[in-house]
């Protein structure tokens, strides 16, 4: 198998990224499904923000994007435990049941540049309406967000803050379709 959705009988889709460092679909017309980012956080500082939208603008040539910030611990809880119910509780308010959905999440796979833009050209042949990228809050994500993921992926071996996984997510987006497109930004 070159990597894709699989999806049995009564089972929940299963995402296998394609090996090596190709993308499948480099060159090749494929699906623009809307993107949308979905982050839990506090208020962005002003340089983040700055960088996000810049990437957000340049992913706009390729398909729809819009960012999605949620507010973290909505209900002020003081446990843990209880933080991440009601982060998940927000999450899955705003998360539609047609759309892909893909966790970031320190334990997901590891993909290259190559196996991202993969993994959106495999995304358009789902079906779905759109994708989602959820970025957790400071305790990370809850288990119905982890039940209705697709798939989930890391963005390093490092366990990333959620701003800085927002940048390096918004330029992967970006690197993603300009090799989906064949163009220069990747080397």
């Amino acid at each position: 198998m070159m990597g894709g959705v699989t999806i049995c009988a009564g089972s929940k889709p299963h995402y296998t990224p394609p090996p090596g460092n190709q993308c499948k679909y480099a060159g090749q017309s494929v699906r623009a499904l809307p993107i949308r980012i979905l982050s839990v956080g506090k208020k962005r500082s002003t340089g983040v923000q700055l960088i996000v939208d810049e990437y957000i603008e340049k992913l706009k040539h390729y398909c729809p994007v819009e960012d999605v910030r949620l507010k973290s611990n909505p209900k002020n809880a003081r446990d843990v435990t209880a933080q991440i119910e009601h982060e998940d509780i927000s999450v899955m308010g705003v998360i539609k049941s047609n759309e892909w959905v893909v966790l970031l999440d320190e334990h997901g796979l590891s993909l290259g540049s190559e196996q991202m833009a993969s993994l959106i050209g495999d995304a358009g042949n789902t079906g779905a309406s759109s994708m989602v990228f959820c970025i957790g809050g400071p305790y990370g994500h809850g288990r119905q967000l982890r039940e209705r993921a697709d798939v989930s992926i890391r963005l390093s071996s490092l366990v990333l803050n959620h701003e800085v996984a927002l940048v390096v997510l918004a330029e992967q987006l970006y690197r993603a379709w300009t090799i989906l497109k064949g163009q220069k930004y990747h080397h």
